[in-house]
């Protein structure tokens, strides 16, 4: 096998001593005619740095992790289509995991830290447990949570208020004269479930509207679990003329099930969902959606990730992105821009 360019090769070629070539590709001031030459003589050679090695002499991988629930979910490719060039901009890889909101993937990732893996992690956990905290405090990296954050954790926190959110649905809905008006949320368990959930009963209980079990369904974030809900409720409570969806896919498995029993949206039934991603546009008819800002809190997490690797020592920060009602045609209202 023959073996690769190596500095001594390339100080060969370009005249000039080891120690030069060394302070050139490790990024050390040096004569501009003398990196010229290194340069020069390392491009013509093929030469590709160890940024392995780099990485253990420096104890940084210019890599940050990114750990999402689900990486098809536009929600948080509009997170990442913010992070991944604030990042590059300072010279930092992006690396998603995708844990299928798995704990033990979490925790994992989390305890990867340890290993050097990534200098820092952006994270959106579903569910919060004890065990995270504990990793946060054990983190040798700085860590920021997009998502509410316990108390006390030492980590950066990105968050929304979805609980309002719900409520901007709800009343618009209920604005509109709807008021047989059902719920199809995701698991009660998680951080968003939870809140959706409180905000759904908050704002029932405000606008004198019903909000028993009989109108709430359960399933998943996702467009098949939102259909199998949205069937459930309609076989429950027929004369349904609303729904407020916890997310988008959500909503889109509501407009499935509505469409092939003849249902009409908005005229027999208005569909809001949540997060107001690409796919609410091109729903049929288009989505109205409450913005909880992926695309800003995503912004947001980076800078407060960029900060800490800057070496900013200040304690935890907590940014809060408020959500905005975007109207369209599954409300019959009129849109909003």
């Amino acid at each position: 096998m023959t073996e690769g360019p190596t500095i001594t090769t390339i100080a060969q070629r370009a005249g000039v001593s080891i120690a030069s070539v060394s302070r050139v590709l490790n990024g050390l001031p040096t004569r501009p005619e003398t990196e010229r030459r290194v340069l020069q003589a390392a491009g013509e050679l093929g030469y590709v740095p160890n940024s392995v090695a780099r990485s253990l002499k420096s104890r940084r991988s210019n890599q940050v992790g990114f750990a999402i629930a689900d990486i098809g979910n536009p929600a948080y490719l509009a997170m990442i289509r913010e992070i991944q060039p604030l990042l590059k901009a300072a010279g930092y890889r992006l690396v998603l995991h995708s844990t299928g909101s798995d704990i033990a993937e979490e925790i994992e990732v989390l305890r990867g830290l340890g290993e050097r893996y990534a200098d820092g992690l952006i994270m959106v956990p579903l569910r919060m447990t004890e065990e995270h905290l504990k990793m946060f405090h054990a983190a040798r990296a700085p860590i920021v949570i997009i998502g509410a954050a316990p108390d006390g954790a030492p980590v950066d926190n990105v968050r929304t208020d979805s609980r309002t959110g719900v409520r901007l649905a709800l009343a618009h809905l209920h604005a509109l004269g709807r008021r047989r008006i059902g719920f199809l949320n995701g698991p009660p368990d998680t951080v968003p479930g939870a809140a959706r959930a409180a905000g759904w009963a908050e704002a029932s209980r405000a606008l004198g509207l019903p909000a028993g079990p009989e109108l709430t369904e359960v399933g998943d974030f996702y467009r098949a679990d939102g259909a199998a809900a949205a069937g459930r409720l309609l076989d429950r409570v027929p004369d349904l003329d609303a729904l407020v969806c916890a997310n988008d896919l959500i909503a889109l498995g509501a407009l499935d099930v509505l469409r092939r029993r003849g249902r009409r949206v908005p005229d027999d039934v208005a569909v809001t969902g949540m997060d107001d991603t690409d796919l609410a546009t091109l729903a049929w008819p288009a989505l109205t959606s409450v913005s909880l800002g992926s695309a800003e809190r995503g912004r947001a997490a980076a800078g407060l990730l960029l900060d800490r690797l800057a070496g900013d020592g200040q304690g935890p920060r907590v940014v809060t992105v408020e959500p905005r009602l975007v109207v369209r045609g599954s409300t019959a209202g009129q849109e909003t821009p």
